[in-house]
């Protein structure tokens, strides 16, 4: 489908080509990326390799810590067991594999590279940061599991007249007493917050915010209602899986509400990282450039969205820079600081590392 195709530049941006060639030489170590045009690996790896390292770094930290011994061991009341428990080693797989194979779905339509790139590692960073946050709470706080009885398979001494526990009335026992699997022990003993829960949210949520941009629900137009289905599909998805991670009695209701709130946060927070706004409306399906202010509307890839309907994308260009919402606003000017467009409500006047920005004070009220 030539999803990613290299796109030549047309007059205005060979103007801005030229003058990132000399950015780049007048300021040494900064990349400006024209956003227009698919990098060769070489010029994406200069790009993206501090956070290729910092995600590694981060997962090696992760890693190590979700498998070191629960740092918390507490005593537990050996009253009850109950036989239910459940594994859902899916959870965190459905919650980055399922986001990414809908953003290069959407990429039939959008086609963009940079929309791409921004998408995908925008999702990483929900997820390893969300990651790493749960595992330190849970090594540091952690809890017994619902179905901890089960995989402890305690041995309590025969009660005679005195129990043989800890603490008030000696009824209160230590891990001592499990006879179950260590592995599994040592799991049970690490229930808040949810990870599942976590990594779910942190990926379907980000979709959710990824798909409210492309399709534009809250927008300047009245939306067909398949529209307010898929955006919300994914949330329907992940309440799902923090659902039956209690039914099931793998987790407390509130190691589920922890991780609903952890991943939560994480997304919004990722989300806004790589694109322009999450809210507003005008802006938030625009990828962010790594090394130039955003401007505002008339930038590149202002077409990037998956929606064709009052305007949007009706170019089918996602590079070309056009007016939000098809009105009849042409290119004025090019910035030569950076590799953004202005549109006639924004003058850009500047040479080599200094610019001004002239913009309607109205533009963003």
């Amino acid at each position: 489908m030539d999803l990613f195709r290299r796109r030549q530049p047309g007059p205005a941006l060979a103007g801005m080509t030229a003058a990132t060639t000399t950015h780049h030489h007048q300021k040494r170590g900064t990349i400006i990326v024209d956003m227009t045009r698919r990098p060769t690996f070489s010029q994406w790896i200069k790009v993206t390799w501090p956070d290729l390292v910092t995600m590694v770094v981060m997962g090696i930290i992760g890693l190590g810590v979700y498998a070191a011994p629960p740092r918390r061991r507490g005593h537990f009341l050996c009253t009850s067991k109950t036989d239910r428990s459940c594994t859902h080693r899916l959870a965190a797989l459905l919650g980055s594999l399922v986001p990414i194979a809908i953003i290069l779905i959407c990429q039939i339509r959008i086609r963009s590279f940079w929309d791409t790139n921004n998408a995908i590692i925008g999702l990483l960073y929900s997820l390893i940061t969300a990651a790493v946050f749960q595992v330190f709470l849970k090594w540091l706080i952690g809890g017994l599991r619902s179905h901890f009885l089960t995989v402890c398979q305690p041995n309590v001494p025969a009660i005679t007249s005195q129990e043989t526990g800890n603490g008030l009335s000696q009824i209160m026992y230590d891990r001592t007493i499990c006879t179950g699997d260590p592995y599994d022990i040592d799991d049970s003993l690490e229930s808040f917050p949810s990870g599942h829960s976590t990594a779910s949210f942190a990926g379907f949520v980000f979709l959710y915010l990824y798909l409210n941009a492309k399709l534009k629900l809250w927008s300047n137009y009245h939306p067909a209602m398949w529209k307010l289905i898929a955006t919300y599909a994914p949330i329907l998805a992940v309440t799902l899986i923090a659902g039956a991670l209690t039914i099931d009695e793998f987790h407390n209701w509130y190691d589920c509400l922890a991780g609903a709130a952890i991943g939560t946060v994480k997304a919004f927070s990722a989300y806004r990282m790589v694109y322009a706004s999450i809210c507003d409306w005008r802006i938030n399906h625009i990828p962010l450039n790594r090394a130039v202010p955003f401007p505002g509307p008339g930038t590149q890839l202002e077409n990037a969205v998956f929606t064709r309907q009052a305007g949007w994308g009706a170019s089918g260009d996602a590079n070309k820079p056009v007016p939000i919402g098809g009105n009849d606003v042409g290119v004025e000017g090019t910035s030569v600081a950076h590799d953004y467009t202005a549109s006639s409500s924004r003058k850009v006047v500047g040479s080599g590392h200094s610019v001004r920005v002239a913009s309607d004070s109205n533009l963003y009220a």
